[in-house]
């Protein structure tokens, strides 16, 4: 009864989430830009496959920081905090007893290379932010890795969906030089949105510089709008 309990109140807070955001969501250049650039057949969102700049690849080529966390499944946490009601902390066996969503979606790094319909299992960050419950006065989350990294996301960006907290690609673990066992993914943003290795999320009242967009990256970071710098 306590498990069926608790998914119907991350049900009901999900859709919640989903209404107070719906709007804002609708409004976001991968949905709504009337003259997205780029080249194929439309997306699942009315884009063009390929943004603007974008060469596709076979390959999924590793890029960090130069640190990869060799990070045990019994010690990762994952950590919402900030402006939320029930700030949480989740062992790997409680992220896995989460509702698990199944997805394929693309994925644009700003360096010029797409790799498409790659197929994810994870949890979606809607879900999360579920539990958590953000405060009316949230607008942003500050993402932050095992290796210190970190990358701001707007809320009508990060409760879409297709942003999912993933641990598995194509059916297999996710390897650690991809960010294992956890990272998240954002398709409709250039990948740098999502953090490797991630281990916590804080809710913002306000904007806050990441590692790159403390560096000049974009922070909005929309691919069919060409969007990698500021």
């Amino acid at each position: 009864m306590e498990g069926s309990e608790k998914l119907n109140r991350v049900v009901e807070a999900r859709m919640k989430l989903k209404a107070r955001f719906e709007d804002k969501m609708s409004l976001t250049p991968s949905v709504a830009d009337n003259k997205p650039m780029g080249k194929g057949n439309p997306n699942r969102h009315g884009m063009p496959q390929v943004p603007i700049g974008q060469t596709i690849t076979n390959k999924w080529p590793v890029l960090d920081l130069g640190i990869q966390p060799d990070i045990s499944l019994e010690k990762w946490r994952l950590v919402i905090d900030g402006e939320v009601e029930h700030p949480v902390e989740l062992s790997w066996q409680e992220f896995l007893a989460l509702p698990q969503t199944e997805d394929t979606s693309d994925f644009h790094c700003v360096t010029t290379w797409s790799k498409l319909n790659m197929n994810w299992k994870g949890v979606r960050l809607l879900d999360l932010a579920a539990l958590a419950l953000p405060k009316d006065t949230a607008t942003h989350i500050m993402c932050y890795g095992y290796d210190e990294y970190t990358t701001n996301v707007s809320l009508e960006e990060a409760l879409k969906p297709d942003v999912l907290l993933v641990h598995t690609v194509d059916g297999q673990p996710l390897h650690r030089d991809h960010g294992g066992p956890v990272r998240m993914i954002t398709p409709q943003l250039y990948a740098w949105k999502g953090s490797k290795w991630i281990n916590r999320i804080e809710f913002l009242s306000k904007n806050k510089l990441g590692f790159w967009e403390e560096r000049g990256y974009s922070n909005t970071a929309y691919p069919w709008r060409n969007d990698r710098y500021s």
